[in-house]
């Protein structure tokens, strides 16, 4: 049986003129095709928040924690994010850089001088800044499998010494979770702090969220939590939770609710500038590298017309606007974050099953929310052409 708890921050009396006739229904249309889909799918449990300016607007649970159980999944459940805790690596490296514990421009090998690839010359050509762009030059995913397998960092790092990049490292893109997970030795190094202690400092705490935890025992010390399922034979099936990519904590460690990543998208939309200013917001939003192959992701493809990596987001031509993501995908769990800068919105899909609903449900709101805006866009022009003195202007 799947239970489905909703919960309604805020007011929608919050939103602009300009857009106070569009979102409220829009809103309320997304939760209950978020609810539809889900309940078509079998997925056991998910979560949502949207974001709106600096308040979640709306947040909710869907089903069960567990299959077999009756707790109910909320918008303070925890679930893994997987790939989706890159973007607080991006976050957290904006600001030590800042403080200036490191440079983006130094080479890795000034903290980490055992580090080599097959060819030494490489290795000087290796700065910071392509470890969180995904642009170290790498075939994509190298050596995932050994994290799999469960192979800790220093079992795993001596094996790129059998490895040359496949471009000079800044000028290709190749998806990475070991190299990008490098930045935890250089944060530590530079701060004498550990990677978890670091984000509950400058993030975690001064963003007041309330669940967010890095790491396996963060997970299971948690009571409100989600356990990952699979599917087999047409059923889906829990799971135990891997310590396997909690190693590599930048690329997959982070644990969080909806209600956590609501705030954490309130921080992109620059409204806690005390934590992540205006300028570090557009450091690691600045384009590196364009990821061709993101433009032939299913659903994905029928809406995007060019994508990047930045640092630890990707960056998304939605038809007219500029989206910002990441998702995530760990055995047992899905997860998708974005926003728009400009209309100042965000979505969060949490979900305990590997199901790729998430991406339709990611699609269905973006392409509806744009639509509605750009409606509402051209109806206040056109009402602000009928008022103006010179109705004859170029921009009626």
């Amino acid at each position: 049986m799947l239970f489905r708890v909703s919960l309604i921050l805020g007011v929608f009396s919050l939103f602009s003129v300009q857009a106070s006739e569009v979102l409220p229904s829009h809103v309320e249309d997304f939760k209950q095709h978020f609810e539809s889909a889900l309940a078509e799918q079998k997925v056991p449990g998910a979560a949502y928040a949207i974001v709106y300016k600096d308040k979640i607007i709306s947040a909710g649970g869907y089903g069960v924690r567990e299959v077999g159980s009756k707790a109910p999944v909320d918008a303070y459940t925890v679930f893994r994010i997987a790939s989706v805790s890159k973007t607080f690596a991006g976050g957290l490296a904006s600001i030590l850089a800042s403080q200036g514990h490191f440079r983006w421009d130094e080479p890795v090998t000034r903290y980490l001088p055992d580090f080599s690839f097959k060819t030494r010359s490489y290795n000087n050509k290796l700065k910071i800044e392509h470890l969180l762009a995904q642009s170290t030059g790498v075939i994509a995913n190298a050596y995932d499998n050994l994290i799999e397998a469960n192979l800790a960092p220093d079992r795993i790092l001596p094996q790129f010494q059998k490895l040359d990049p496949m471009c000079n490292p800044g000028q290709c893109y190749g998806y990475q979770n070991v190299l990008f997970s490098l930045i935890e030795p250089i944060m530590q190094q530079t701060t004498s702090q550990d990677y978890a202690s670091l984000l509950q400092k400058n993030i975690f705490s001064p963003l007041k969220m309330p669940t967010a935890s890095v790491g396996l025992e963060g997970f299971l010390n948690t009571e409100n939590r989600a356990i990952p399922h699979v599917k087999a034979r047409g059923q889906w099936h829990s799971r135990t939770v891997s310590e396997s990519y909690y190693r590599f904590a930048p690329a997959a460690g982070v644990n969080a609710s909806a209600i956590d990543l609501g705030y954490w998208l309130i921080a992109q939309l620059g409204y806690n500038p005390e934590v992540l200013n205006e300028e570090q917001l557009k450091l690691i939003t600045s384009k590196r590298v364009r990821t061709v192959r993101d433009l032939r992701r299913r659903l994905w493809r029928e809406h995007i017309t060019d994508a990047h990596y930045a640092l630890g987001w990707r960056v998304y031509q939605f038809g007219q606007e500029q989206l910002v993501y990441h998702g995530g995908w760990v055995q047992g769990f899905r997860a998708e974050l974005a926003y728009s800068k400009d209309r100042e919105l965000g979505l969060v899909i949490l979900l305990n099953a590997e199901s790729n609903v998430v991406a339709e449900l990611s699609t269905y709101f973006w392409s509806t929310m744009f639509t509605a805006m750009q409606q509402q866009d051209k109806a206040a022009l056109l009402a602000g052409c009928k008022l103006a003195a010179k109705p004859a202007s170029s921009n009626c």
